[in-house]
Order: structure tokens, then C-alpha cells, then sequence
């Protein structure tokens, strides 16, 4: 039987940070929009996060049962390790996404936007598809494209339209530049994986790209993420916030381009979380206060 803390362990909570930036800029955008809303930014965030946590357990359950984490370098997993029963996991995957669905529905009915439930369908069956069933396609090299259009594009202006009822310049490179650098989070994991996914059969971007280049295309996605915002400087000068950044894409960007032991590139998930978060702050930040001080 896990403990709670292995439950905790298993939820990746280093990776939650690509959950809750996409909402910090939709809020943002929002505000730019004069409609931000507290109560529905709040849903937009349970959803993110519930839909986050649960595409962790799934993603558990999956591997471990068709091997894939047998004999892996990383955090905890619950079901290839043995600390918890595969059915257990699959029901605290179907558990989370359970409560994204009833606080997206909320979310759907305070903001009357009701087209949104075929969005929410499909997330919640991409999250599932990802490891899950016959042919997940995550094994198959597509696991990038999910995470830019759910933790980026969806996400981000998902919650913008929920608050606002439309979308702008702010919303969509926002969603952009932090799905961009949701999917270098996901390379610099499944680089670290290279050698255990490639003999499971799990050919992800980082296993067809190799393992130079996908080291190289690690540190361009935050170059790019970083970059995009620039033009909006024109209108939103204070957008110039995120080149802050740039010291705390150093570090990682050095693991990834120089660390030849797998192991050295767990670090870096946690670094790669915290500069989505500081992106979307700073991002967030600036356009708040080019709205405030116009």
C-alpha cells in the first residue's frame, strides 16, 4: 500500500507549474480585455491542475503496466515500482479527471459557453489516449503536439474566453510561448528517458530526434518562448519583463547541452516548471501594468 507521501510523489508535482501558468496569462489577458474574474480564473485553475494531476496517474498506470518504467531513472512511480496496485492508479487518474470535469462544467455554466464541453471531452480523453489504450500516441512521438494545444493553446485561452468572451493578440502568444515551454519540459523528460523508452517501444520526439538534437531543441523552445512576447513590446512595453529570465534558462540549458549522466537531467523538470511560472508572471505582470499605467 503507498504511503501519502508516494500518492504525492506519484502526482509529479514538479510538473504542476505547467498546470497554472497557462492560467496566470488567460487571467491576464483578461484583465488587459477588462473581464477578469475571479471566481472563473479559480475553476480554470482546478480544471488545469486536476487535468495535470490526473494525466500523471494515467500516464503511471500505463507505463508501468506495459513495463515501460521496469527500470527507470526518475522520481517515483507508483505502479512500476510497486508501491501501489495498477487499478489503484488507474482510478486516482479516473478520479481527477472526475473533479476537472464537474469544475470545468461549473466553469462552462457560469460563463455560458457551452461549445466548451466538447473541449473539455477531449481533453480529458487526449489525457487518457496519451500512454492509454491500443495505440497511445504518445509512444508514438506526438506527446509534444498534446502538451502545446492542451497546456498551452486550450489552457491559456480557454481561460481568457471563459472571462471574456473573446480573445486577443495577448491571449494567443501567451498560449504560445507557454506551451512551447510545457513542451520543453516534456523533452528534457523524455531525454532523460532515451534509452529505457527506445527498448520499451516508446518512440517519442526526443527518442526520433536523438539525443544531441534533442538536447539542442531543449534549450531553442525557451529561447523561442522567450523571444515571441517581443512583439508585443510595441503596445505592451513592460511585456520586456520576461527577458528576467534569461539568467534562469542558463542552468538548465547547460544540464541539458552538458550532462552526460541521465540522472543529472532530473534537476532540470523542476527548473524548466519554475521558469513556465516565472514566465507567466512576469508575462502576466507586464501587461497588467501596461493596462494600469496606460
Amino acid at each position: 500500500m503507498a504511503t501519502a507521501a508516494q500518492w504525492l510523489e506519484g502526482a509529479r508535482p514538479r510538473t504542476l507549474p505547467m498546470a497554472i501558468a497557462p492560467v496566470i496569462v488567460g487571467c491576464a489577458a483578461a484583465f488587459d480585455l477588462e473581464a477578469f474574474k475571479p471566481v472563473n480564473a479559480l475553476l480554470a485553475a482546478v480544471v488545469a491542475v486536476m487535468l495535470q494531476i490526473g494525466v500523471n496517474y494515467a500516464n503511471d498506470y500505463s507505463d508501468g503496466v506495459r513495463g515501460t518504467d521496469a527500470d527507470r531513472v526518475g522520481p517515483l512511480r507508483l505502479t512500476g515500482s510497486g508501491a501501489a496496485r495498477p487499478g489503484q492508479v488507474k482510478w486516482a487518474a479516473f478520479a481527477c479527471f472526475a473533479l476537472a470535469m464537474v469544475a470545468g462544467t461549473s466553469l462552462i455554466v457560469l460563463s455560458q459557453t457551452w461549445f466548451l464541453l466538447l473541449v473539455g471531452v477531449g481533453c480529458v480523453a487526449a489525457a487518457w489516449g496519451y500512454t492509454g489504450g491500443r495505440n497511445p500516441y504518445g509512444y508514438m512521438g506526438l506527446g509534444d503536439v498534446f502538451v502545446f494545444v492542451f497546456f498551452g493553446l486550450v489552457a491559456t485561452l480557454g481561460t481568457t474566453y471563459t472571462q471574456a468572451g473573446q480573445l486577443s493578440a495577448v491571449a494567443w502568444i501567451g498560449a504560445i510561448s507557454t506551451g512551447i515551454i510545457a513542451m520543453a519540459l516534456l523533452m528534457a523528460n523524455n531525454v532523460r528517458d532515451i534509452p529505457t523508452d527506445r527498448e520499451a517501444g516508446k518512440i517519442t520526439l526526443a527518442v526520433r530526434l536523438g539525443d544531441t538534437p534533442a538536447r539542442i531543441t531543449y534549450v531553442m523552445m525557451l529561447a523561442v518562448a522567450l523571444l515571441l512576447p517581443l512583439f508585443l513590446v510595441y503596445d505592451y512595453p513592460w511585456v520586456l519583463l520576461v527577458l528576467l529570465l534569461v539568467p534562469a534558462c542558463l542552468m538548465p540549458s547547460w544540464l541539458m547541452l552538458k550532462g552526460k549522466k541521465r540522472r543529472s537531467l532530473i534537476p532540470v523538470l523542476k527548473m524548466t516548471g519554475l521558469i513556465n511560472l516565472g514566465f507567466s508572471v512576469l508575462f502576466g505582470a507586464g501587461v497588467v501594468l501596461t493596462t494600469v499605467l496606460a
